[in-house]
């Protein structure tokens, strides 16, 4: 049996992959900003799963004391953590120098900062263990610099990319594993109230069986779902850009 904790699990990915990891025969440390919304899922987990054993704690990711604290409390709550999966992530955006600033900041601050410190308060738990399974949610449009309101987004996922690559590569050869996964367009609450549904949008429940599907064969990298994101990753990065900023 797994234990797994996922950061940002009160709804869409996060709450999904719960649901997902539990019916798979998985135990779980669940934590969000939202602990009422944590409480009605495990709720349902449990109503289903009986025999899964869930732990759910509040927790702002930007609250850089609080993720050490929080991390720290589930493992002592179950001794060992197999797979952390750092999924907490905003949306917001503006195009720069049009006085959004505080959007922007307030993305890169939650998408790359709190990721940073979510990914050390993780490697301590793992280090200390000697084993486990860093899994990191960036994107598809880390692939390449994006425009407008996806700009700081875009680079933040870039950013936590790096991060988890970097750390995979320090740790070749040894016990613990290093997942990235690029979703494409899945449905999710940072999503739901666009007005224009992208034609490549896929269902929560889809996408996210392609992200535990990927975690669980621990794949170094993984675009998901896989079509059409797999073929899209070179043409993303490597298209002549009046080719790519059609394609976006």
């Amino acid at each position: 049996m797994t234990t797994i904790l996922i950061t940002g699990a009160s709804a869409g990915l996060g709450a999904e992959m719960a649901r997902q990891f539990a019916a798979r025969g998985n135990d779980l440390a669940l934590c969000a900003r939202r602990l009422e919304k944590l409480e009605v899922l495990k709720a349902e987990i449990l109503a289903a799963h009986p025999d899964r054993r869930v732990e759910v704690r509040a927790l702002d990711v930007t609250d850089e004391d609080a993720v050490f604290e929080v991390f720290h409390a589930f493992a002592d709550d179950f001794a060992t953590i197999d797979r952390i999966v750092i999924n907490a992530g905003l949306g917001k955006g503006a195009p720069l120098g049009t006085g959004r600033y505080e959007a922007n900041r307030e993305t890169a601050m939650t998408n790359f900062v709190a990721a940073l410190a979510q990914s050390e308060a993780a490697m301590e738990i793992f280090r200390d263990q000697g084993r486990g399974h860093f899994v990191m949610v960036s994107s598809m449009s880390a692939m390449r610099g994006m425009p407008k309101t996806m700009t700081t987004y875009a680079a933040t996922k870039a950013g936590v990319a790096h991060l988890a690559e970097g750390l995979r590569t320090e740790l070749h050869g040894k016990p613990i594993k290093v997942t990235v996964l690029y979703p494409g367009y899945i449905e999710s609450e940072m999503n739901d109230r666009s007005e224009n549904r992208n034609p490549l949008l896929v269902s929560t429940e889809k996408g996210v069986r392609a992200m535990v599907g990927a975690i669980e064969r621990e794949k170094a990298t993984a675009c998901v779902p896989s079509w059409p994101w797999a073929p899209m990753k070179p043409v993303m990065r490597h298209a002549p850009l009046s080719i790519f900023k059609k394609l976006i």
